[in-house]
């Protein structure tokens, strides 16, 4: 008997043994992802200048990758100066330049002009004639579950050209790293790039001009969330991973300083007020656009035969008018008699002038705004050079086009969906909602971010 239990003994000891042996053997494989491609229509080369740095440079997109079974899937953009990616080193933002780890439903990640340039700048790229063109690459790495092996896309080369630099149009102001995200700007960074901070005189002082609506903010930098501040206490102190910041609809002057780490919002809209444009203020002012390149305020907007002046926040308690019509700005000034028209027009409160030029105002028209013109265009403001902003645009279901002066004579389309300006193209198609709307007519795309 004894004999028997020292052999099955044995038995059992030789059988786990071997089967120790195989696990040991067993090699692991991740599933390959089909389908882990980019769709995004690329240009033929990308010229970067430095002075919209926080400008779109490309929105990389793709379809869901499959892995054969249902799983989680996060995906990274990677890139790198080298075509076989033998440069490429993770976790440096140089080269990890984004992911949807925040928002796992999203299928793109945008890159920015500056992020572009600094990728350009590693591959030993500058503006000097000569050495201001060359090719960077970029992949997607898709990761199934918590801790899954990685998959990889074909490499994607994308020709650049790094432009001379035109920074801050003299006036020494610069895009920051520093943005706004949230409910209440970018639906949390899957509607367009965050809301841009600007430098100001004062080091570590930065100030925003946003339009936002009801939700939640916070200030997060490079449009990344490893440096990110809130306000844990509604109190305008700024705490490191802080909780969110409530806003309601409006336009706010948001500064934020890091010297002391607060911050301030305050209303602040210029507009224009009169029988020129909205009978006095029956309707909401024409609202004017911040410009960094000239550190001044401007607006595309259509009048009609009357008189205007510029009002802050939609209330009279700061207006200004023009006595003896010298283009001069004076506080309660005379009313501006104006001429029925399109004109794009410029505050400087810098110098205390302004400026009315007729000529060329883009609009959106369409199904999916004013049914193809029963009504005004929604006008489009020039906020940096051939760069145009509609924000908080109100659309229907339908579909909608670009036209110069609410006239046929230029419009735009986009034959194919891809965001490309095509001139006298297909329309477009919208869903209804809230948008910031986006043209840059000098790269010919257009961005239709629906924030709500």
């Amino acid at each position: 008997m004894k004999k028997i239990k020292l052999i099955l003994l044995l038995f059992v000891s030789v059988a786990s043994f071997t089967a120790c042996q195989q696990d040991d053997d067993l090699e692991f494989v991740a599933n390959e992802a089909e389908g882990l491609v980019f769709n995004t229509s690329f240009l033929d080369n990308y010229v970067l200048n430095s002075s919209v740095s926080s400008n779109l440079a490309e929105r990389f997109t793709w379809g869901s990758a499959d892995f054969g079974v249902p799983t989680n899937i996060t995906y990274y953009l990677q890139g790198a100066t080298m075509s076989d990616f033998s440069d490429y080193v993770a976790g440096e933002s140089l080269y990890d330049l984004g992911s949807t780890t925040a928002n796992p439903e999203a299928n793109e990640i945008p890159v920015t002009v500056g992020q572009m340039i600094a990728l350009a700048n590693a591959a030993g790229l500058d503006n000097n004639e000569g050495t201001n063109t060359g090719t960077l690459y970029f992949r997607l790495m898709a990761v199934i579950g918590d801790d899954g092996l990685p998959s990889y896309s074909a490499i994607q080369g994308l020709n650049v050209e790094l432009q001379q630099e035109t920074s801050g149009g003299g006036t020494g102001i610069e895009p920051s790293m520093w943005g706004i995200v949230g409910s209440g700007y970018n639906d949390w960074g899957s509607a367009g790039l965050d809301g841009v901070f600007y430098t100001t005189s004062e080091e570590n002082v930065f100030v925003a001009y946003a339009n936002l609506i009801d939700g939640e903010i916070k200030f997060r930098a490079n449009n990344d969330w490893g440096t990110n501040y809130g306000d844990t206490g509604a109190d305008g102190t700024l705490d490191d991973g802080g909780d969110n910041i409530a806003v309601t609809a409006g336009s706010y002057k948001i500064t934020m300083n890091l010297n002391d780490n607060t911050y301030t919002m305050e209303p602040f809209s210029w507009g224009i007020v009169g029988s020129g444009y909205n009978d006095w203020g029956a309707t909401p002012d024409a609202k004017f656009y911040y410009d960094y390149t000239t550190d001044t305020i401007k607006v595309g907007v259509k009048l009609i035969d009357g008189e205007i002046k510029f009002r802050l926040n939609n209330d009279w308690g700061t207006n200004f008018g023009d006595t003896g019509a010298d283009g001069t700005l004076e506080d309660g000034g005379d009313n501006i008699v104006v001429t029925a028209g399109f004109y794009n027009i410029t505050l400087d409160f810098n110098n205390n002038v302004y400026t009315m030029e007729a000529g060329d105002v883009f609009g959106i028209v369409g199904s999916g705004y004013n049914d193809w013109g029963a009504t005004p265009d929604y006008s489009f403001t020039q906020v940096q050079p051939d760069v145009y902003m509609a924000e908080i645009v109100t659309m229907l279901d339908g579909e909608i086009k670009f036209r110069v002066n609410e006239d046929w004579g230029t419009n735009y389309g986009d034959t194919g969906a891809d965001g490309t300006l095509d001139d006298g193209g297909d329309n477009i198609a919208v869903a209804a909602g809230l948008y910031r709307v986006k043209m840059d007519v000098a790269n010919g795309t257009y961005e239709l971010n629906k924030i709500q």
